[in-house]
């Protein structure tokens, strides 16, 4: 057996910290109130994980990488045969990975435009579109993330089974980055040039998705006394 790198530690930050946002933006948009605001900003924020993870998908290290782990019907079929081996994603992991960044995305995008007239909560970009669309995009919200919470259940449970039942923790190289196996090479690649770049775009993205850009439209004059 020998120790290898599977997951370097940019691609461990974003899957911790996406974990860790997603959580606190379920949690400010259950709890309402003044905590929708926080509710936003992981919003805001789950946008730069996101874009963040697109960009080292191409230029992270060889396990990151979308052309190391995304692979067609024929790698899934072996995987189910039991003729699969690798490190990283395997067949079925990487289309949990896909399905879980499509939907997180599409809930973000649902956000950015919502309108809310109970809570008085409204997306970065609710000036953009009619009240009609907002809140059609304020069901959708809360529609996708029953979805995305189911998603997330299986892919807990394909952890566990991983671990007890085939006797392979995935958790800890995910926390630690090694992996320790009897053939594969380490990861290979993700310079500090790419995670300049990655990072940079993140925040570019990040800040657009704030909406600070979008002009608000005015506020309603206030309504006229009585003349009497």
């Amino acid at each position: 057996m020998k120790k290898v790198l599977v997951w370097d530690l940019p691609t461990r930050l974003f899957h911790w910290l996406l974990v860790a946002a997603i959580g606190g933006a379920y949690f400010t948009g259950e709890t309402g109130g003044n905590w929708l605001v926080w509710h936003e900003r992981f919003g805001i924020f789950i946008a730069g994980l996101i874009a963040f993870r697109l960009v080292w998908g191409f230029a992270g290290s060889t396990y990151a990488r979308f052309s190391t782990f995304v692979r067609g019907p024929s790698a899934i079929k072996a995987y189910l045969a039991g003729q699969w081996q690798g490190l990283g994603h395997n067949p079925l992991g990487a289309l949990s990975v896909l399905g879980l960044l499509a939907l997180v995305a599409i809930q973000l995008g649902t956000g950015l435009f919502a309108q809310n007239d109970d809570t008085g909560f409204a997306g970065p970009f609710y000036a953009l579109v009619s009240d009609n669309l907002g809140s059609i995009a304020t069901r959708l919200h809360h529609k996708i993330f029953d979805l995305l919470a189911v998603l997330v259940g299986l892919h807990v449970a394909a952890i566990v089974f991983y671990t007890h039942v085939k006797k392979d923790n995935l958790l800890k190289p995910m926390v630690l980055g090694h992996k320790e196996v009897r053939e594969g090479e380490s990861a290979r690649g993700g310079s500090l040039i790419a995670f300049v770049v990655a990072l940079v775009i993140a925040m570019a993205v990040a800040y657009g998705a704030s909406g600070i850009w979008v002009e608000k439209p005015p506020a309603p004059p206030p309504a006229a006394s009585p003349a009497w």
